[in-house]
């Protein structure tokens, strides 16, 4: 059977040039820290790759600091923001209900924390955030576009108004990375979160883009890898692999795969409306290219899965309850839909019109034969 790849959200197929990268650097087994020619050579490449992220993203080589993945990013970010105020008077942080796990745990973990409520497209007022912002805040997250619904949020006026209070803020951009141009320099962030297996780069490596003159307190200690702001030894084959999937990407190729991207959820978007009991979620028009979540009425999400798996389908519930836990999503939940039960069909740069078709196809029968067994 043919298979169908429609969870390009949770993580995204290697892309060759990052395959390629990845393989010809296996061989780089020197420890870039040092100063022998196998070092060197391994630091060149760790270089190049750097210069690489940092050309797709608008950063200045020196902002990229690679990590494990957005996950870690995060932590970086929530870390040292809560320790910046060597008096500890600023340790808030505020944040929208719709943030990914990774940030409402990790800024729990380290101090007080203001949730912010969304509408039930997913949207935050900015206006609204920027009212919890206080003398104690240290930081304010607030992703560019949600993981489950695609929504996308007003960056600019809470940047603006958020550097002139001397308060960070932290863009998780794991969804927009290679989806959508992303410029940091223009956008005026402090500190913006990337993996790169969102789109089309190696698992196990992202980064943490850090604005030029900000100094905050390491999360991982030991050496002094990443100019001494994130310890242990690099990955220096993900690395390159990472940097091959952001080079992959220039060229108008971004461009053009956002373009099909729309073009191809516009049509899973259209192919589930005209579905009974099939409610779409988020905000239509201001949105991530690459994912629908719609709302299915009365039939639980892991049933939908795995009728879509035996139909050769890979797709996913933007509901926490279908995989790693069984707790309702909290995205879901915060906008005030129906948080058990939702599908999530999400495309990347090799998805095809058959991959959609077979999706569009597959539903009615799906639907139509979980709910004749109730």
């Amino acid at each position: 059977m043919t298979r169908h790849y429609l969870d390009h959200a949770s993580t995204s197929p290697l892309r060759p040039a990052a395959l390629d990268a990845l393989t010809s650097a296996l061989g780089l087994v020197a420890d870039p820290g040092r100063i022998h020619q196998e070092a060197l050579t391994a630091r060149h490449a760790v270089e190049v790759a750097r210069q690489q992220v940092a050309d797709l993203l608008g950063a200045r080589s020196r902002e990229v600091v690679f990590t494990s993945g957005a996950t870690e990013s995060i932590a970086m970010a929530c870390h040292g923001a809560a320790r910046r105020d060597s008096e500890g008077r600023r340790t808030r942080s505020v944040l929208a209900a719709v943030e990914h796990s990774a940030v409402r745990h990790c800024a729990d973990r380290e101090g007080p924390t203001t949730v912010v409520g969304v509408d039930r497209a997913g949207r935050v007022d900015p206006d609204e955030l920027l009212t919890a912002v206080g003398e104690d805040t240290a930081i304010v997250h607030l992703q560019w576009g949600n993981h489950e619904v695609g929504t996308c949020h007003d960056l600019e006026p809470v940047i603006a108004a958020c550097r002139e209070r001397d308060v960070l803020v932290h863009v998780d951009a794991a969804q927009a990375v290679g989806r959508v141009p992303v410029d940091f320099r223009a956008l005026g962030a402090d500190l913006l979160s990337v993996s790169a297996h969102k789109f089309g780069g190696p698992p196990g490596v992202g980064a943490l883009l850090v604005r030029r003159g900000l100094r905050l307190e390491p999360l991982l200690l030991g050496g002094d890898q990443e100019r001494a702001r994130r310890a242990g030894l690099e990955n220096v084959p993900a690395v390159v692999g990472f940097g091959a999937a952001c080079e992959a990407l220039g060229g108008g190729v971004l461009a053009d795969e956002e373009a099909e991207s729309r073009r191809l959820t516009d049509r899973l978007a259209g192919g589930t409306a005209a579905l009974d009991g099939i409610e779409r979620y988020g905000d239509p028009d201001r949105r991530l290219p690459h994912l629908v979540c719609v709302g299915i009425t009365d039939i639980e999400p892991q049933a939908v899965l795995l009728g879509l798996d035996r139909a050769g389908v890979a797709a996913h519930s933007g509901s926490a309850c279908a995989s790693e836990g069984l707790e309702p999503s909290p995205v879901l939940e915060a906008m005030g839909v129906d948080a058990h039960r939702s599908l999530r069909l999400s495309v990347g740069w090799n998805t095809t019109d058959a991959d959609v078709d077979a999706a569009i196809d597959a539903l009615p029968g799906i639907l139509a034969g979980l709910r004749a067994l109730r």
